[in-house]
């Protein structure tokens, strides 16, 4: 098989960025942008973004993710501890998340370290999800083995048929993380691939210094 992609291009020019506009704090350029996307009609999941990890084998592995809260303090996201994310972020917690928003011509890139959040807050967050969301997660051993689809779906009707009528607790191999930023990277198309890179770099808490990269 051999597809020649070369000649699918496209010109980006809805929008620029000026690094003498931007805010000197990078979450309320990042809130500012998340606002748009959410209310934009060609953004189907504003809040859906690519978590980057080093694996346990030295590998890097990308994979979406849905971040579910941001604050000043950082991203927060929930998955199975014990999957493969679970594991290299146990071993290496810093890991790279990005949103690409096609419709605006935007992509935001962030690095930091990931870390577990309290078990509180995990709960509070794992009770407001959809019942069959918590079985699901009560169900499913992330990135294990398993032999085909009726093995999944029989656990699910065992589990729905033990917690009828019952509060479904928790798992302890599933919760939450936060990610506190390091760096921020906004990238707006432009036209020509001259696009415009705006980069806020960290080394000491609430102090960012900001920097136009070449294109």
């Amino acid at each position: 098989m051999n597809k020649d992609l070369g000649n699918l291009r496209k010109s980006y020019e809805k929008d620029s960025l000026n690094e003498v506009n931007v805010p000197s704090n990078p979450m309320e350029l990042f809130q500012s942008w998340f606002s748009e996307a959410e209310e934009h009609p060609g953004v189907e999941e504003a809040n859906a973004m690519s978590l980057a990890t080093v694996g346990t084998d030295g590998f890097p592995r990308t994979r979406i993710v849905l971040l579910k809260q941001f604050s000043y303090e950082g991203f927060q996201f929930f998955t199975n501890y014990e999957s493969d994310k679970g594991k290299a972020i146990a071993a290496n917690p810093g890991v790279c998340l990005s949103f690409f928003w096609p419709a605006l011509e935007r992509q935001i890139i962030i690095s930091g370290e990931a870390r577990p959040i309290s078990g509180e807050e995990s709960d509070r967050y794992f009770h407001s999800r959809p019942r069959g969301s918590r079985l699901g997660a009560i169900a499913s051993d992330q990135s294990s083995v398993i032999p085909n689809r009726e093995f999944l779906e029989t656990k699910i009707t065992e589990l729905e048929r033990n917690y009828e009528g019952k509060e479904i607790p928790r798992p302890n191999h599933w919760g939450g993380y936060q990610v506190t930023p390091r760096e921020f990277e906004f990238w707006q198309g432009r036209m020509n691939r001259l696009h415009d890179r705006i980069r806020y770099r960290t080394e000491q808490e609430s102090k960012w210094t900001i920097e136009r990269l070449s294109p």
